[in-house]
C-alpha cells in the first residue's frame, strides 16, 4: 500500500513540473504581444498628464501648434482656418506599447499615428506614419466607405474593428497598441478588448499596403523607428492619459 502510494506521489510530481516546464515555455510568445508580465519589466514613459506639451512638438517645426491648448486633464485640438498642424513626439520609438484615450467631437475626424518619419521630403505625418482611425462612425462619412476599414479603431484604410468595440462622439476611448519589429507583431486593444493582430513589415505587411491606397506612396509605412503622432484632420478631438512603454 505505502508503494502506491509513493508511486502516485511521484507521478504526480512528474506531471507538475511538466506543466510548469510548458508553462514557461509560453512565456516569450506572451511577452511578445503585451501581456501585464511583459509591461512591468518596461519603464513607463508619460507622454502626456495634463499639465504641459514637454514631450510634443508640431511636425516639421520646433514649437507645438497653438491649435493644441490643455483643457483640463486633456490635449484639445480646436482647427483653425489653416490646416496641417498634426504634432509629433520629439523622441522615436522602434518597440513599444502605447496607451492613451481620445474623444472626438460630433462629425470629427483624427488620428494617431507611429513610425513618423520628419523630413522636408513629407509634407505631412501620415505620408510616413500608418494610423489608427480616430472618427465618429454615425455621423462622419468615412464610417460608410472601403469596407469599415475607415471606421474608428481601424488600422486605416487596412484592416476593421469588429462592430460594438468603440464608444459613440463625446465619450472617452481607450487605446492599447504594442509594436514590436523584433517579432514583427503589432497588436490592437480598443477599451479593454483585443481588436486585432498584424505584421509591422515584410511580406505580409507589405501585400497589405499593396492593397490599400498607400500602395504608391514613397515612404509609408517604411521607418522601423519614428515618431508618434496625432492627427489635425479640421475637427475638435481631445486626447489623454498618454504613456508609452519600450520593449527592449
Amino acid at each position: 500500500m505505502k508503494r502506491t502510494i509513493y508511486v502516485v506521489a511521484v507521478a504526480i510530481f512528474a506531471l507538475s513540473c511538466k506543466e510548469k516546464e510548458v508553462s514557461q515555455s509560453a512565456t516569450p510568445t506572451q511577452k511578445e504581444i503585451g501581456t501585464p508580465t511583459q509591461e512591468t519589466t518596461q519603464t513607463t514613459t508619460v507622454l502626456f498628464d495634463g499639465s504641459n506639451f514637454d514631450a510634443w512638438k508640431g511636425y516639421g517645426i520646433n514649437e507645438m501648434h497653438e491649435e493644441w491648448t490643455i483643457d483640463g486633464d486633456a490635449m484639445m485640438f480646436t482647427p483653425s482656418d489653416e490646416g496641417g498642424k498634426n504634432i509629433i513626439t520629439k523622441d522615436a520609438y522602434k518597440n513599444f506599447i502605447l496607451e492613451l484615450e481620445w474623444k472626438i467631437s460630433e462629425g470629427g475626424n483624427s488620428g494617431i499615428f507611429w513610425g513618423v518619419h520628419e523630413s522636408p521630403e513629407f509634407k505631412e505625418a501620415y505620408e510616413t506614419g500608418p494610423e489608427i482611425q480616430v472618427l465618429d462612425d454615425a455621423r462622419h462619412p468615412d464610417a460608410k466607405v472601403a469596407n469599415g476599414t475607415h471606421k474608428a479603431g481601424s488600422l486605416y484604410d487596412m484592416i476593421k474593428p469588429e462592430d460594438g468595440m468603440i464608444h459613440p462622439a463625446g465619450e472617452w476611448n481607450r487605446v492599447k497598441l504594442m509594436i514590436n519589429h523584433d517579432t514583427n507583431i503589432g497588436k490592437l486593444y480598443l477599451n479593454g478588448k483585443d481588436a486585432f493582430t498584424f505584421p509591422v513589415h515584410g511580406e505580409a505587411w507589405d501585400a497589405m499596403v499593396a492593397g490599400s491606397k498607400f500602395a504608391d506612396w514613397k515612404g509609408f509605412g517604411k521607418y522601423p523607428e519614428g515618431h508618434i503622432g496625432l492627427q489635425d484632420h479640421g475637427d475638435k478631438v481631445w486626447y489623454r492619459n498618454i504613456k508609452i512603454k519600450e520593449i527592449n
